[in-house]
């Protein structure tokens, strides 16, 4: 496994996201199963596990403690707050962005992952109306108590960005990014690179689409965030199909999967980019893992570009849909 640096951290080329081991998509594997996942991985030479506190809620963190608690000190590990009351948590939304409500809800993370410090603890979404600055100087106080190692942004501004960075600098921005969702592209991942933070993408198979594994036919229920996530409407799956026609033609002149090929095109754009897809399987570990193998020339990444630029994409996957699905148990 080939790795890369995020700010001060070395990890694995391509992460684990876990949040599909607890919920948001479909039927869960047992949590032995999962636990065996989790670690297969590790033996693969994944090195970055990323969690929440909001997913789940709160149970995919105690899951992600118990299945890397024989490598904890191995690992890059990762977790997220919300800036709103998550589940019964006893604080109010306005508390959540204070010293308070952030010290709180890390000491219930800490506990609940069964560590004494995260590596990077997120802010998961930085709310427009916030000041950056404040909680950038909580996360300073953390760094220096131990209890974390760095911190970062999810789904991010620029200005966001700086104004915290200039504070507290960030290690880490993690936000949407794959051959669907490439809006960060524009300033967002080039600003990381500049001042020097890594940058995670999450859902960088967009939601596993970009695998060609789902058609039109499909449905989705209970908790699937499929069910809000609008290119997965049949008009939007078959509206898209001209994507997954090049990405096969270019995986199959790789020697490759489609994949494989999507994650491997972003390693190729960017050297500060660590994707982590989600993997409930062995086949999907060894596939995705395998992507950090996958090595695009100039030429071939020129290719790609090339391909991509005359398809338009329809459907997208956005906060504010996702919301609206509420807390559903899985079916």
């Amino acid at each position: 496994m080939t790795t890369r640096k995020l700010a001060q951290f070395e990890v694995s080329s391509v992460g684990i996201g876990c949040m599909g081991f607890s919920h948001g998509y479909g039927a869960l594997p047992p949590e032995e199963e999962s636990i065996r996942l989790m670690r297969k991985a590790f033996d693969m030479g994944c090195t970055l596990f990323d969690t929440a506190e909001v997913y789940g809620p709160f149970v995919n963190e105690t899951l992600v403690g118990k299945a890397v608690k024989p490598f904890r000190d191995k690992i890059v590990l990762t977790t997220k707050f919300t800036p709103c009351r998550v589940g019964d948590q006893d604080i109010t939304d306005s508390e959540k962005l204070t010293a308070k409500g952030i010290r709180k809800a890390l000491e219930d993370s800490l506990r609940r992952l069964g560590t004494d410090y995260i590596d990077c603890y997120y802010e998961h979404r930085v709310p427009l109306a916030s000041r950056p600055e404040e909680v950038a100087e909580v996360m300073g106080e953390l760094i220096k108590e131990g209890k974390i190692r760095g911190w970062g942004q999810s789904q991010s501004t620029p200005e966001q960005i700086r104004r915290a960075h200039a504070v507290t600098p960030l290690s880490m921005v993690q936000s949407e990014y794959s051959m669907m969702e490439r809006m960060f592209e524009a300033e967002v991942i080039p600003l990381c690179r500049e001042l020097g933070i890594g940058f995670v993408a999450f859902s960088p198979m967009a939601s596993g689409f970009l695998s060609g594994k789902y058609t039109a036919s499909m449905t989705y229920v209970g908790d699937d965030v499929r069910r809000a996530i609008t290119r997965f409407a049949k008009e939007n799956v078959i509206a898209n199909q001209p994507l997954l026609d090049a990405l096969e033609k270019l995986s199959q002149a790789k020697g490759c999967t489609k994949a494989q090929l999507a994650l491997a095109w972003m390693l190729a754009k960017w050297p500060h980019v660590v994707p982590i897809p989600g993997m409930r399987s062995d086949a999907r570990i060894e596939e995705n893992l395998g992507a950090a193998d996958v090595s695009l020339s100039p030429d071939e990444l020129a290719e790609v570009e090339e391909a991509l630029s005359h398809i338009v994409i329809h459907g997208n996957r956005t906060d504010e849909d996702i919301q609206r699905m509420g807390y559903v148990k899985p079916q």
